[in-house]
């Protein structure tokens, strides 16, 4: 994305409701929970663009080198080509056990832990650096699939079961991808 992608800040008041609307429908299809504390919410180029105006907005950005830092922030998340990119989200809520929750899933980020599964492939889920370390891990994540040629195609047949998987220490948790997702996918990988 570029400055020329950007609603200028009185514009995008203006339109914030409808733009606003319509990106909150596109997220509840690209939204899937696995078990009760990871969520991914697949990412596009509407998905960004909005998060875009709305960093804008927020912290009232008005300069353009400033605007075109947030830009090359998120386009780091866009996917490439016959790829998906996608937010991970650990939702705990109970601000008192936050940090016990969070430590148990220290290394979600490292190794084979996240993935979708057609048939007999697997695409892992490849996390962006930086969002843990040795004592900490972030409770957001921005991770990529490289989804193979044969499950592509099993996203387009609804008879072949896709799922998210999450195995990770003692939280082990799957969720079928509903038609709606895969139709979102479908379009991420065209």
């Amino acid at each position: 994305m570029t400055l020329d992608d950007v609603i200028p800040y009185a514009d995008y008041e203006r339109q914030r409701e409808e733009f606003r609307s319509r990106i909150i429908a596109l997220k509840q299809r690209r939204r899937i929970s696995i078990g009760p504390l990871i969520t991914l919410v697949f990412e596009n180029r509407d998905t960004l663009r909005f998060q875009i105006q709305e960093m804008i907005r927020v912290e009232r950005i008005f300069d353009p080198a400033k605007v075109q830092e947030e830009l090359d922030v998120y386009n780091a998340l866009l996917p490439s080509q016959d790829e998906l990119s996608a937010t991970l989200l650990i939702e705990i809520t109970d601000e008192a056990k936050m940090k016990e929750w969070l430590d148990q899933f220290m290394g979600l980020d490292h190794g084979e832990k996240v993935a979708i599964v057609a048939g007999n492939e697997r695409a892992f889920g490849e996390f962006e650096g930086g969002h843990s370390h040795e004592t900490k891990i972030s409770a957001v994540h921005f991770v990529r699939f490289r989804p193979a040629a044969a499950m592509t195609a099993a996203f387009a047949d609804l008879r072949q079961p896709v799922t998210i998987t999450v195995h990770h220490g003692g939280y082990r948790a799957e969720a079928p991808v509903p038609g709606s997702l895969r139709e979102e996918w479908l379009k991420d990988l065209g």
